[in-house]
């Protein structure tokens, strides 16, 4: 998977001309990248295509045309697309009610490292969390946290033999695992 360039992006122009074709196959794309852990944890697993999607929102949304400025948005963007090698996912903590939320952050201190995957009969492999930025504090944790899977070339051949993948989170607070759907999956391998 290359990383996004100049060349991969729509001007302002072109982009206004396609947005709404364009975001409707990206949101098509992303129905399979989501995978729901319980009733308040759910991962958007990115690629090259959904990040091409925020950098030309956010080039449209902030008017960027300047060629350092556009830069800076596929530096920020880019390490967030998986490699190969790994599964990049945003992990979304949702409680609809603010004192509910702020009282199960602070109970959820510590989810990060309590998610694991794992695939096929291999042993579970738990993320890399937050490489961007500290996003957690001493009284609470993130509702968004960027995570990094790193796989081994076992467990990729495991999940392209469309051998079973499985998720979950073992944590004190908020303990669930489940099957990874085939068309989840089949799109995490592409």
């Amino acid at each position: 998977m290359g990383k996004l360039t100049h060349a991969s992006l729509m001007t302002l122009e072109q982009y206004a001309n396609d947005r709404e074709d364009f975001r409707a196959r990206v949101m098509a794309h992303k129905n399979n990248r989501r995978v729901a852990i319980g009733l308040n944890v759910t991962l958007y697993f990115d690629d090259r295509l959904t990040m091409q999607y925020q950098i030309q929102e956010m080039l449209r949304l902030e008017r960027i045309f300047e060629a350092d400025k556009i830069q800076e948005e596929l530096d920020a963007y880019n390490p967030l697309s998986p490699d190969g090698s790994n599964l990049k996912t945003t992990m979304m903590i949702v409680f609809p009610d603010r004192e509910e939320r702020r009282a199960e952050l602070q109970r959820l201190i510590g989810i990060e490292p309590a998610l694991w995957l794992a695939a096929g009969d291999l042993s579970r492999v738990t993320p890399i969390a937050n490489e961007d930025l500290d996003r957690d504090t001493a009284d609470k944790t993130s509702a968004v946290n960027v995570v990094r899977f790193e796989l081994t070339e076992q467990m990729s051949g495991s999940l392209r033999a469309a051998e079973k993948l499985l998720i979950g989170i073992d944590h004190p607070a908020y303990g669930y695992s489940m099957q990874v759907s085939t068309s989840t999956q089949a799109a995490l391998v592409r």
